[in-house]
């Protein structure tokens, strides 16, 4: 889908570029005929105009039907289970850390202090979810984890001295 709209977006901007270059070009003419050549540059360039408007609407809406923010959509699904996280300097602090395979883990995201980037990766270059844990605000996230193991949780945000020490780890249990 990004691959079209940056195809669409190319195409738009080489039509209005050279929409743009007919039209001074032919206002930088003179003669008897510039009236008519004027009103016509006019027309086209309304409807263009129209046009482009219109294509924009309708690309938007049709790359971003699908919101990709979970909790944010009207219909967010029910978690099987609820994780409240706390960003402090240097540590993460979780009500719980362990969770079975295939639950929907919704995790509460806040802050004490300032801003973090709470990071959950499966293998060391292998992220699988990632939001900002931020002071007076609680953030979701909703991750569903399919595969037992150990999951680690980093730090995206620079916090201070000791950012590279904030880890915490969730533990993933096969489902009985």
């Amino acid at each position: 889908m990004q691959n079209l709209a940056w195809t669409l977006t190319l195409v738009l901007m080489a039509v209005v570029a050279a929409v743009f270059l007919w039209v001074a070009a032919g206002a930088s003419r003179a003669g008897g005929d510039a009236g008519a050549s004027a009103r016509l540059a006019l027309a086209l360039r309304d409807r263009l105009f129209w046009l482009v408007i219109a294509a924009g609407v309708v690309i938007s809406v049709a790359t971003l039907w699908e919101w990709p923010i979970a909790g944010h959509a009207a219909a967010a699904a029910k978690p099987d289970v609820v994780i409240r996280a706390v960003g402090h300097q240097w540590r993460w602090q979780l009500d719980r850390d362990t969770v079975q395979a295939g639950q929907l883990v919704e995790f509460e995201l806040t802050s004490s202090d300032v801003n973090h980037g709470f990071a959950i990766y499966r293998d060391k270059n292998s992220m699988v979810a990632q939001t900002q844990a931020m002071p007076g605000y609680v953030n979701k996230l909703q991750v569903r984890f399919t595969e037992p193991g150990d999951y680690e949780v980093l730090c995206l945000e620079y916090c201070g001295i000791a950012h590279h020490n904030m880890r915490a780890v969730i533990k993933v249990r096969a489902g009985s």
